[in-house]
């Protein structure tokens, strides 16, 4: 019953926070081109350290924006770069955290970390970035592939400095 009461609490804390982003947001949303340009450059990052990765960047509401698979890339990449990137843009804005390293700390002595553990597709692992316009998180972008949680970070940073000047502070 115990575990029960975790899941529930922990999936009200995601259902609230996406209605307090979808009402109370930044009121700009990431233009496809923007997304495009972010993931172009975690992939082209990557690949010029070797590494075969894919690129995810999500909306407010978790869904994909762009999704691009670099080649060579395994085919569990997609899934590692999506669940990191809607990892951030679900719990990112509650606890106010930028990246899923900073997420992977939060739930490494957390008590509820095995009821976080149950939602769907929530993924405590380093490899995400939020994109804030406004000083509020607008996106995430992900990366699964490379060899370690903080290359692929490193990488999803590259994409979200690449569109940072571009974005309204």
């Amino acid at each position: 019953m115990k575990n029960f009461m975790q899941v529930i609490f922990v999936a009200l804390i995601i259902l609230s926070n996406h209605n307090n982003v979808q009402a109370g947001g930044s009121g700009y949303t990431l233009p496809l081109n923007l997304a495009v340009k972010a993931a172009k450059e975690a992939v082209r990052f990557c690949e010029a350290s070797g590494y075969h990765i894919t690129a995810t960047v999500v909306d407010m509401s978790g869904q994909v924006k762009v999704q691009l698979k670099g080649d060579l890339s395994t085919i569990h990449t997609k899934d590692t770069a999506f669940r990191k990137a809607y990892t951030v843009i679900t719990l990112g804005p509650v606890f106010k955290l930028d990246t899923s390293t900073q997420v992977a700390k939060l739930m490494m002595n957390n008590p509820n970390k095995p009821a976080f553990l149950t939602v769907p597709m929530i993924t405590p692992l380093p490899g995400a970035v939020a994109i804030k316009a406004n000083n509020k998180i607008i996106a995430a972008i992900g990366v699964g592939g490379a060899p370690g949680g903080a290359k692929d970070e490193a990488c999803a940073k590259a994409g979200m400095v690449k569109i940072a000047r571009e974005l309204p502070k």
